[in-house]
Order: structure tokens, then sequence, then C-alpha cells
């Protein structure tokens, strides 16, 4: 796996729990601190990739199985990557990415049912072997994180069934059980301002303390 000289940080969490907001303001503060910094999210982030997360999020009248959707991940993963985020890494930016390959694992794996071995050999093919410096995920019981979109348009995945979705907290409690060296674990039911603050005091000191 290649070495840059950037930093590479993760929001992930099931359905409502606020990663993409928190995404957002920690960009933000990285920005109000004159620290070079990028925010991309997944799927998406390329031209390619906002072509197929339309695909993948929005509720279509064709089924998607579980083993395309892994590849359509992968493909939308692999183009942000050689497009997005290792230039800015290679610069020694900071990139702040709105999920990224724990997701697959535990959307496609954990929550879907497709072999982990399989996933872990796709991820590390699509992604070169890059994995985040940091990984911050926001805890929330499903049934709290559905009620939070109710007023929005759900897209494939919000109308799965429940079940669905506590596996998917299983999964990322599980990964971050796994590697706890690697995820910070904050509740995703506290004040938005709250949470903003614990992730910007786990992370201010990792990148001042210098880069990989």
């Amino acid at each position: 796996m290649q070495a840059y000289p950037g930093f590479f940080i993760t929001f992930e969490g099931g359905e409502g729990c606020g990663k993409s907001t928190q995404a957002r303001l920690l960009y933000k503060k990285l920005q109000q601190h004159k620290i070079p910094s990028l925010l991309t999210q997944e799927p998406g982030g390329t031209p390619l990739g906002n072509k197929i997360r339309s695909v993948l999020k929005v509720k279509r009248d064709f089924t998607i199985s579980p083993l395309s959707e892994l590849f359509l991940f992968a493909a939308c993963r692999s183009q942000l990557i050689q497009d997005v985020i290792e230039p800015a890494l290679d610069s020694g930016r900071v990139v702040v990415c709105d999920r990224f390959s724990d997701s697959t694992t535990v959307y496609q794996g954990f929550a879907r049912g497709l072999a982990l071995p399989l996933i872990d050999s796709v991820n590390i093919t699509a992604t070169g072997g890059l994995k985040p410096d940091v990984t911050i995920l926001l805890d929330i019981s499903p049934e709290q994180g559905l009620q939070r979109k109710r007023k929005i348009q759900h897209d494939r995945f919000d109308s799965e069934e429940i079940s669905f979705h506590r596996k998917i907290r299983e999964g990322y409690l599980t990964l971050a059980g796994q590697e706890p060296g690697r995820w910070l674990v904050l509740q995703a039911g506290l004040p938005v301002n709250k949470l903003s603050q614990l992730a910007w005091e786990h992370i201010k000191p990792l990148i001042t303390r210098g880069r990989r």
C-alpha cells in the first residue's frame, strides 16, 4: 500500500445518523484553521460516481442484486480514489469522506449477506489497499435513525426492513471493535455541536502531530 503525506478521515453510520452533517462541519473547521483539505462522498464525488449513485440510491422499477451492488460501489470508489482522493492525499491535504469501504463491508456483507472474504478482496482491489487514518462512527439505533429521516423521501436502503438496519448497526460496532485504534465511536443522539466538538478534539492532535 502506498503511503501518502496527507491524512484520510471517513465518517460512517447507519441511515439518519447525521454523518454527512458532521463531515461538513469537520471540513468547515479545517478550513477555518487554514488546513488544506477536501470534502467528498461515496457513492459519488466524480462524474461516473454521481451517475452510479443515482442508480444505487433511487428506488427503481428493477432490482439490483447484492453482488451487483458490491461491484457498482467498488467502481465508484476506484474512480474516486484515482481522480480525487489520491491526488489530494499526495499533495498533503486532509481528505474528509462521507462513507468509504467500511460501508461496503457492512451493507453488502453484514446486511446483504455476501461473504466477507469476497468483500475484502473487492475492497482491496478497488482501493489499492488504502484505508482511512481515522474513521468516525456515529452510532444510533435504527429506529431512531429512520425516524429522523421520516420527512425525507426514502431511498432504496431506507426502505429495507428494520432487521436489515439492525444488521448494519451490528456490523459497524463489530468493525469498530476489531480496530479500536482507527475508529472513534460517538453517540449520534448528542447535540450536533457537541458531536462536532468531540470529532475535532480527536482529529486536531492527529493532523497537527504530523502526516503519514
